[in-house]
């Protein structure tokens, strides 16, 4: 009985379902429920904005997942608004409850008042990637109390956050991303992550929160997904022994660059599977609980600050697809553990200080898509994959910059994959391999030594877009033919080889998309007629060949043009109008210049230094480019006057036109390059007097005015403070007379207290051109061709200055070098000289000095080369210190001086006063040990002459045996003709 009755209620309850289906049925398909306010909200909502005529410049199929159109264009008065794209109702009560617009290419401004706020039963709103450019989070967004989900991001907003959108209790996601300039207000933050108790996804990547990070995050067990990168973070991250967010699954801090703390420790019960913390401050060992995370696909902790050794637990992340651990400082050898790390597809090592070998299981990841160990110090063999086609898909390997030698593994030319080969700055040999497929699209073997000829398989990669094999050992014949199929290449660069080069007929339609080639020291002869990239490259280096010469220059991009140090001959081959940087120096070039030059109006740079040139200067080339910042024209033979006007608001930097014949008057034009600092008119015939009107530069640190015919006193400046960033000072060889010019010798701050700790060493110039000078030392001219910002000099030597040095040189504390020779300086050598500790060389010969070498000269460490010749000095030579490296030739000439290292003995009188003697021995061992550990520091602060020329005994070299000889057949030659002069 009681079964049948249950049967019955049965019957009768489904009969009912039913009919109460049936007729919401017909009621949604037969009425409209959508009220009529609501569709005059949202048509009024649609014509607030514009639409864009093609999709905002993201692809919102990959980032958006979904597809973008206009939803809106299909809103149509007289329908159902409920039926409209994006909009979704309530089926019950006709509320919409849903609007997602996101990817609709709306176009304008969401202001406060905007009819979007009218529907307070909003549960989802969604306006991902349109353009609301000048939108805010304004308080409108908070009278959704309904919301749960809040998506913003990537739609142009900006400004405070409104801090109603933290009374939105019921939001499970909020997306305000990659919304630039959007703020919180002060506190903001705080307060929403104190209401948003049930928030399972909060992404608030570029927003700017410029706060500590909230502990109370790290106690919700119900975040999902957080993302705080690039927000401004600062602070450390709590410190907790144990995570417990048993649902997260992603956690990204990456970019908060203030944003310390060590490794997060998440216990063993999480789901993380990705943690990004690039970019930050988080520093330490990695724990070994990072093996907890075992669910973990991608590890991100690019350029932290973490250190220690690769902690073994990472083989529990037997799910990782992603680890990158580039620029860090990690140390010591990478464990063996990648056997259990096989879905691994990128593994990124860059940028640490790892050693050893590459573990052999490596081998093991066949599903390798980019590995990455470039920039460590890894050596020997790299290892094979443990199965033959184990790495098919492999697309990137990256090895640069470590100690791996032997011959290049012979499987990384079978893999089927691959796009790009880094294999540069190692010290592998050998042969370069042939490649088995033609996927390659950038390789790089440079620094290498490798030898032999380039492969032929090299030239039929027909998706190659980067090739750079140079500095390597490499030779034979390149045919320009070889090139033909390479259609798609854009920067090539074989420099430092030996390779030569022949040109076919059909050279010129090759490398079509050419815009770098560097074919630079190498053997390449004759006339160059390779003209490829007409309308692409620009960017040419044929520097240190044997180029003859040139058909044309038919580049209409070109930029950068260096074609110094080869057999040019002829005229000057005028440079295509768009070049910056143009170079022939050191050739054999010769003619006038023509005016044409003057058309390349974006000239930056000009060096047509050491050829054979001569004429008259055209009168444009000092005004003809605003950006000409060099202009070298040094060891030509130029004459007539030098160019008289030069643009206002100019950018040249630095003049050069040492070793010509211009005469007339230095122009006072100059005046008007602010930007001046380096000067060079040397060896020239110029007749004027000193160009005082220059101490007004600002940034002038070089000024060589050496063999002209300037002349009279130097006098005083009405200038204030002249000369106040001069480094390099050379005036020899003229006919100045007077008294040294004391009045700028005290403005000279830029040679005074120089803190070399702490600054930056680099050398004089610009990005591709650097400035030399010469230097006299001995008698000798030295050119280097680069200028150390630390290097300091002064020489007045071979002009008529009379009187006493002026006791204001010793305050010139950071002067490395100092030339008063050949002049008739009398009274004796200054005490205050003592003072000049990073002296290097000195010369005060051939004056008319009396007096005493002061003992304290000994304590200048670094004094590398004194000359106090043909004097009038007196008494016992200083012992001590550098003095015991100085020979005969330093104290020639000076009959009253006696002691080592001139054969002739004091007598009782001439020794030292009680008070300057030194210990038994005749000098301090102590003193004289350091003083030959600094013997080479000129070297050093001379910078490419010896050191990075790579021949470090040149200097010894010289000094022992040219200079030597030199100066004594130089003193003997004058001794005979008995003249004080050279």
């Amino acid at each position: 009985m009681m079964s049948k009755l249950l049967l019955i209620c049965l019957l009768f309850f489904l009969s009912c379902s039913h009919l109460l289906l049936s007729s919401s049925f017909s009621f949604s398909n037969s009425t409209k429920i959508c009220s009529h306010g609501q569709t005059l909200a949202l048509l009024q909502f649609k014509n607030s904005f514009s639409v864009m005529h093609s999709s905002w410049p993201w692809d919102c199929d990959e980032y958006g997942d979904t597809t973008s159109y206009p939803k809106t264009e299909y809103w149509k008065e007289g329908s159902d608004c409920c039926s409209w794209d994006g909009v979704s109702c309530d089926l019950v009560t006709g509320h919409v409850i849903e609007l997602d617009l996101s990817c609709s290419w709306l176009s304008g401004t969401i202001h406060s008042n905007s009819s979007l706020f009218r529907f307070p039963h909003l549960q989802r709103l969604n306006l991902a990637f349109n353009d609301f450019s000048g939108s805010s989070v304004s308080a409108g967004f908070g009278r959704f109390s309904s919301l749960t989900h809040l998506n913003l991001s990537d739609s142009g907003f900006s400004g405070l956050i409104s801090l109603e959108i933290s009374h939105l209790s019921n939001l499970v996601s909020l997306d305000l991303s990659w919304n630039y300039g959007v703020e919180f207000a002060p506190h903001g933050f705080d307060s929403l992550v104190q209401n948003l108790t049930k928030l399972q996804k909060l992404h608030l990547l570029f927003v700017s929160i410029s706060s500590v990070f909230p502990n109370s995050l790290l106690n919700r067990s119900s975040l999902i997904s957080l993302d705080l990168s690039e927000c401004g973070l600062h602070g450390r991250f709590p410190d907790y022994h144990d995570i417990h967010l048993p649902k997260l699954q992603l956690l990204n801090l990456g970019g908060n660059g203030i944003l310390g703390g060590n490794f997060p420790r998440f216990s063993e019960n999480n789901s993380l599977i990705y943690l990004h913390l690039s970019f930050t401050n988080f520093s330490g060992e990695l724990p070994a609980s990072i093996g907890n995370l075992k669910s973990l696909q991608t590890l991100d902790l690019l350029d932290c600050q973490f250190l220690g050794s690769f902690p073994a637990s990472l083989e529990n992340l037997t799910q990782i697809a992603s680890l990158s651990l580039n620029g860090n400082y990690f140390s010591g050898k990478i464990p063996n553990v990648f056997d259990k790390l096989r879905n691994l597809i990128l593994l990124d090592l860059f940028g640490n200080n790892f050693n050893g070998q590459i573990p052999p299981s490596i081998g093991n990841l066949t599903n390798l898509y980019d590995l990455d160990f470039s920039f460590n110090q890894l050596e020997g063999a790299i290892p094979s994959p443990e199965h033959e086609n184990g790495f098919s898909s492999l697309s990137f390997v990256r090895l640069g910059y470590n100690l791996f030698n032997g011959t290049i593994p012979s499987w990384l030319y079978t893999l089927p994959s691959l796009l790009e080969l880094d294999l540069s700055h190692n010290k592998f040999t050998g042969h370069i391999g042939e490649f088995q497929f033609d996927s390659l699209e950038k390789i790089d073997l440079s620094m290498n030594e490798l030898h032999g000829s380039i492969p032929t398989s090299i030239f039929g990669l027909l998706n190659l877009s980067s090739l750079y094999l140079f500095s390597n050992d490499l030779s034979g014949v390149m045919e320009t033919s070889n090139f033909e199929k390479l259609r798609n290449l854009i920067d090539l660069d074989l420099s430092n080889n030996m390779l030569s080069l022949t040109m076919s007929v059909r050279s010129n339609s090759m490398l079509p998309e050419i815009q770098t080639l560097d074919l630079s020291h190498n053997n390449i002869s004759g006339m160059f007629s390779w003209n490829v990239g007409k309308d692409t490259l620009f960017y040419m280096n044929l520097s240190y060949n044997s180029i003859s010469g040139f058909e044309m220059l038919p580049w209409s991009s070109m930029q950068i043009l260096d074609l110094n140090s080869n057999l040019l001959q002829g005229p000057l081959p005028t440079p295509p109008n768009s070049t910056f940087f143009f170079s022939v120096s050191h050739n054999k070039l010769s003619g006038e210049i023509s005016p044409l030059i003057c058309k390349a109006s974006s000239m930056g740079i000009l060096d047509l230094s050491h050829n054979n040139f001569g004429g008259m200067l055209p009168h444009c080339l000092g005004n003809f480019s605003k950006d000409l910042s060099v202009l070298n024209l040094r060891r030509n033979q130029f004459h007539g006057i030098i160019p008289q006007t030069f643009l206002k608001g100019n950018s040249i930097r630095t003049l050069d036109f040492n070793g010509n014949q211009l005469e007339g008057l230095v122009p006072r034009s100059l005046n008007i390059c602010r930007e001046l600092e380096v000067l060079d008119l040397g060896n020239n015939k110029i007749n004027d007097t000193f160009p005082h009107w220059l101490g007004a530069l600002p940034k002038l640190h070089v000024l060589v005015l050496r063999s002209n015919h300037f002349h009279g006193h130097i006098g005083f400046s009405k200038i204030e403070s002249p000369f106040m960033s001069l480094r390099i000072i050379d005036l020899a060889h003229n006919d100045f007379q007077g008294d040294l010019p004391e009045m700028y010798l005290r403005s000279l701050k830029a040679i005074m207290n120089i803190d070399e700790g702490n600054m930056t060493r680099e050398y004089m110039g610009e990005t591709y051109y650097e400035d030399s000078t010469m230097v006299t030392i001995k008698g000798l001219e030295l050119e280097f061709e680069k200028i150390l910002n630390t290097f300091t000099t002064i020489d007045l030597s071979n002009n008529k200055f009379q009187g006493e040095i002026p006791e204001c040189i010793g305050n010139l504390n950071s002067l490395r070098g100092l030339n008063l020779s050949h002049n008739y300086l009398t009274g004796h050598i200054l005490l205050s000289l003592k003072n000049l500790k990073m002296l290097e060389f000195l010369d005060l010969s051939s004056n008319k000095l009396s007096g005493r070498i002061p003992q304290e000269l000994t304590s200048l460490m670094f004094l590398e080369v004194l000359n106090l010749s043909q004097n009038h000095l007196t008494g016992f030579i200083p012992q001590g210190s550098q003095f015991q490296t100085f020979g005969n030739d330093s104290y020639y000439g000076n009959s009253g001086l006696c002691g080592f290292p001139l054969s002739k003995r004091c007598t009782t009188n001439e020794v030292l006063e009680p008070s300057q003697e030194i210990e038994e021995s005749g000098f301090d061992w102590k003193i004289t040990l350091m003083g030959y550990g600094c013997g080479l520091v000129i070297g050093f602060s001379l910078g490419s002459l010896i050191f990075l020329s790579g021949k470090p005994k040149w200097l010894v070299w010289i000094i022992d045996k040219n200079i030597h000889k030199m100066i004594v057949r130089n003193k003997m030659s004058t001794h005979r003709r008995g003249t004080r002069r050279s």
